[in-house]
């Protein structure tokens, strides 16, 4: 089999030659998400300044071995990394990688994630669910076997199931109804986040989410875990639903798993459409997103100018209300062209209303001005600044 040398963060591992990246390659190597691992050394790095002891984490899809191998070279303060994989092919390669990094710290389980998770219960401070598709199929294991005060990182690339452009693998997955909006994929992170919400609730477990993302075909979140029934039941009153109207673009959020929702939408009497259960809550920290931010310079990053600028806009967003508005979507309403960006963005700061741009969508913003205002404000403007 032909290998190549990858370099990457402080790390080098061999990787075989196939054609191309898909779930039909026995091992592989996916540059893509080289950002979804930088960021992930960020996060870890940061939650383990938090604690005062060192930390074991689990790298529950090994494949190459990249990811466990870097938590181990990158990360001060890891005492152990599992890496597992069910492919006996990954487990060798993975084995190679680490010799050829000359860690000691660093074992590989040839098995499958559920079956470690449950066989080491308690054993992880932190657990890295990064499959190639949905999580959904490991959340239960992961929400019974992390340790208390542990650190779960889940990725799901199924975001046509998550942003609604597939419903039924949806409600099959996440237990969820998606919804195709201009937010769609602020939804479908908040679904995700729900789902797991739900499954650690059944172990009386809850979940404090640190930060969270949707980068190009996947989506990531970062979430802290405690026990406690009655924290549980407070953390589950940040389950609801989204109410939307396709027609003049009023959403609103409805806390609860059986709230009383309008099927009429009350400023255009249109049909709502219904997306949730998903997470009403935060799905970002300021706090731990600022020292984030801070801790780059002293971080080897391929990716740190792509990661400092998603972080910062993420920084701005954090205290804006759930969804947003697209710019050209309510132009397209009110048949009109769109202004410039800027301006919008400027004349509702200057009306003292909280205005940010969103890193989920680059036409999207994210303010607490309500939408007859803004549609109010946009006609204004085009007609101050864009008079023919």
């Amino acid at each position: 089999m032909d290998v190549h040398n990858i370099y990457e963060g402080e790390v080098t591992i061999e990787v075989p030659d196939f054609e191309k990246v898909s779930s039909k390659a026995p091992v592989f190597y996916n540059p893509v998400m080289q950002l979804n691992r930088d960021m992930s050394i960020v996060v870890i790095n940061q939650y383990r300044k938090l604690l005062d002891h060192d930390i074991s984490i689990c790298d529950a899809f090994g494949g190459t071995g990249i990811r466990g191998v870097r938590y181990a070279k990158e990360i001060e303060g890891v005492t152990d990394v599992t890496i597992c994989d069910v492919n006996p092919l990954a487990i060798d390669i993975a084995n190679k990688n680490i010799m050829l990094n000359n860690l000691d710290n660093v074992e590989t389980l040839k098995n499958d994630a559920n079956i470690v998770l449950h066989s080491n219960k308690g054993l992880f401070d932190v657990i890295d669910i990064d499959p190639f598709g949905s999580p959904s199929k490991y959340t239960q294991a992961t929400a019974a076997n992390i340790r208390p005060g542990g650190l779960i990182c889940i990725t799901a690339t199924d975001t046509s199931a998550l942003c609604g452009t597939y419903h039924d693998p949806c409600y099959r997955k996440y237990s969820a109804k998606p919804l195709k909006t201009a937010y769609c994929h602020e939804n479908g992170i908040r679904i995700l986040i729900a789902h797991v919400a739900r499954n650690l609730a059944i172990h009386q477990k809850y979940l404090h989410v640190l930060f969270s993302h949707s980068t190009e075909h996947y989506m990531r979140f970062y979430a802290t875990i405690d026990n406690g029934g009655k924290r549980t039941n407070r953390s589950l009153n940040n389950i609801g639903f989204i109410t939307n109207c396709s027609h003049c673009l009023e959403y609103n959020t409805h806390h609860g798993y059986g709230p009383f929702m309008d099927d009429k939408c009350p400023i255009c009497d249109n049909t709502l459409e219904v997306a949730g259960p998903m997470w009403l809550g935060n799905i970002i920290d300021k706090d731990f997103l600022k020292n984030m931010i801070e801790s780059l310079d002293d971080l080897k990053l391929n990716t740190k100018e792509e990661i400092n600028e998603l972080l910062l806009k993420c920084f701005d967003e954090a205290d804006g209300s759930i969804g947003f508005y697209d710019i050209h979507k309510i132009c397209k309403v009110l048949k009109i062209s769109s202004p410039k960006f800027q301006d919008v963005m400027d004349a509702i700061k200057d009306h003292g209303y909280f205005i940010s741009r969103t890193h989920f969508k680059p036409t999207g913003m994210k303010t607490n001005m309500p939408l007859a205002e803004i549609k109010d404000l946009i006609i204004k403007i085009r007609k101050e600044n864009y008079s023919e």
